[in-house]
């Protein structure tokens, strides 16, 4: 997609919409009301009608308004002024790309008012996020749905930081491309999507952005001692995989942050089997580890100042003659014993191998994203996600990215009362724990192999991928890792 800059008359800019606002007042924005003048009131008119409320992402498309040249005029609804901010902005944009999504646009014109550069540049790199997620279509195993987006312009009217302006749109694009890449990987078939897949897109980011990628095979688990991820790839016929993506980008010798990501390309729940219904969801299961590829590309793209460690564990959990059993006891790659009780709580499997990997590296932290329990999406719904932390200052630092990205996040509490539940007869430690607190007491599991660094982990089970008619993964937690990790770069 292209992103441009423009000033001079809006109404005179030749494209297939432009968009505007109007508050739940009915009062028009100054981009609005200058169309409305050129129009001799159309745009008043329109909104008079009641055709449009001015409710927050309500919109309106208008066409061949008279006196705009742009072949349509989208109204979006941006809620009560004096609520009006950055969250509501985000929605009116996320809106507007949405209902764009089903014409026959192609090039839109976004005017860009603020009163300061810094407030600016925040609309113009979350309209651009917007502009690239909306224009995902998925094509692998299906033609083409509509036409796809093309051009973003930025109508800005006066002085403006260029530089400022610029940075941002390739912050935006470069989040984009990584949500996208996200959502492709989860979206893919369980066939297509394999461990093996998802190796062959890591050495592809590598040899696209100079990263070291190393990928373990299933002799190489079993010499480092990674029992805990291989009982539960005993089941399928596919070899699983263990992917190292090293981006190189601070100083020589500073201490990485390390990306984990699950990834279960397919989770019947092994011998534990699921109910049938809506288990090809369990397609999206590695989107953790979709989420870690695709924030890596957005790394590479802004070629961030800053070391970077990605460890993606990779398999399928399928039932077979072969497959672990519950009741089976494996000795993990940190020499605790793991009694698994229930084969369908994988995913803390192979991210306690992943995690006790993580140490060769001496990371400064170690931040890990899974689609891991259940139980997140009764706390949280598909609105948040869910944070755990050994480091209060992580966990803040991440939510915070989360909320200056649009991207939510909630920390909640782990302890030594919750640890209750983890003990075993016959194992140092089971991988389930008792229904309550299913979440809290996964992350404290997850914990045990966390010791010798800071530690945090994302539970995305809710917000991963949307279903029912909107059926699809989000690439969510992209843009709170991306911003993260600009942060920590300085970026």
């Amino acid at each position: 997609m292209e992103f441009s800059i423009k000033g001079g008359e809006l109404s005179k800019l030749k494209a297939g919409c432009v968009v505007v606002g109007v508050f739940d007042s009915k009062k028009l924005t100054a981009a609005a009301a200058s169309l409305d003048a050129v129009s001799k009131g159309a745009i008043k008119s329109a909104v008079s009608s009641g055709d449009i409320t001015g409710k927050l992402g309500s919109t309106l498309l208008l066409h061949s308004v008279n006196g705009v040249v742009a072949e349509r005029v989208l109204l979006v609804g941006l809620g009560s002024e004096a609520s009006y901010g950055d969250s509501a902005y985000c929605r009116a944009a996320t809106a507007a790309f949405k209902a764009l999504k089903s014409t026959g646009v192609t090039d839109v014109v976004i005017p860009v008012a603020s009163a300061t550069t810094k407030e600016m540049a925040f609309k113009v790199e979350q309209s651009a996020v917007g502009a690239i997620s909306a224009a995902y279509r998925y094509t692998a195993t299906k033609k083409l749905d509509g036409k796809v987006g093309k051009s973003v312009t930025f109508f800005i009217n006066g002085k403006y930081d260029e530089k400022a302006i610029k940075a941002a749109i390739k912050h935006g694009e470069a989040i984009g491309e990584g949500m996208n890449l996200t959502k492709m990987l989860g979206d893919l078939p369980p066939n297509i999507a394999t461990p093996a897949f998802l190796a062959s897109t890591a050495k592809d980011l590598a040899k696209d952005y100079k990263f070291k990628c190393t990928v373990l095979e299933k002799k190489e688990m079993e010499k480092l001692g990674m029992n805990t991820l291989l009982s539960v790839s005993k089941g399928s016929y596919l070899p699983p995989k263990f992917i190292v993506l090293e981006h190189n980008g601070g100083k020589k010798g500073a201490a990485p942050v390390v990306l984990v990501g699950k990834g279960i390309t397919f989770d019947t729940g092994g011998i534990s089997l699921k109910p049938a219904s809506e288990m090809d969801e369990m397609k999206y299961d590695m989107c953790g580890a979709g989420s870690m590829i695709g924030v890596m590309k957005t790394v590479g793209m802004l070629k961030l100042p800053l070391n970077i460690v990605m460890l993606v564990p990779t398999c399928e959990n399928m039932p077979g003659g072969n497959a672990t059993r519950p009741g089976d006891i494996v000795k993990s790659m940190s020499g605790q014993t793991i009694e698994i009780l229930n084969t369908d709580a994988e995913g803390r499997l192979i991210l306690a191998d992943a995690l006790t990997y993580a140490e060769r590296f001496k990371p400064d932290c170690v931040v890990d994203a899974a689609t891991l329990t259940g139980a997140m999406v009764v706390a949280l719904g598909h609105v948040t996600t869910g944070i755990f932390s050994s480091d209060d200052k992580l966990g803040a630092e991440l939510v915070a990215a989360g909320n200056t990205a649009h991207d939510k996040a909630w920390l909640l509490p782990m302890g030594e009362e919750y640890d209750e539940g983890l003990k075993s007869n016959f194992a140092d430690i089971p991988n389930i724990a008792g229904r309550a607190g299913g979440s809290i007491t996964a992350a404290c599991f997850l914990a045990r192999f966390t010791g010798k660094y800071k530690w945090a982990h994302m539970d995305i089970a809710g917000t991963a991928w949307n279903s029912g008619k909107e059926k699809g993964a989000t690439g969510r937690p992209v843009p709170l890792l991306a911003k993260f990790l600009m942060n920590r770069a300085g970026v």
